[in-house]
């Protein structure tokens, strides 16, 4: 059974994400497309604020499940 493509901005909001909880820079953002663009920085400030507050590692992975069933 083949597997379906995620929607691009669900992919360029998770890799935003694990940008942003690694704590790199969101000017390294691979996109130039508005939208997606706009995902990734989403991504990344919800990364960063995970990051703030510890949430790194296995609990990270967790926060980032429930942020995508929203």
């Amino acid at each position: 059974m083949k597997r379906q493509k995620r929607d691009k901005s669900d992919r360029a909001y998770t890799k935003g994400y694990q940008t942003g909880v690694c704590g790199r820079s969101k000017d390294i953002c691979p996109h130039e497309e508005p939208q997606l663009r706009q995902a990734w920085l989403n991504g990344w400030r919800e990364g960063r604020i995970d990051n703030w507050d510890g949430k790194t590692g296995v609990s990270g992975v967790q926060q980032l499940s429930a942020n995508a069933r929203r």
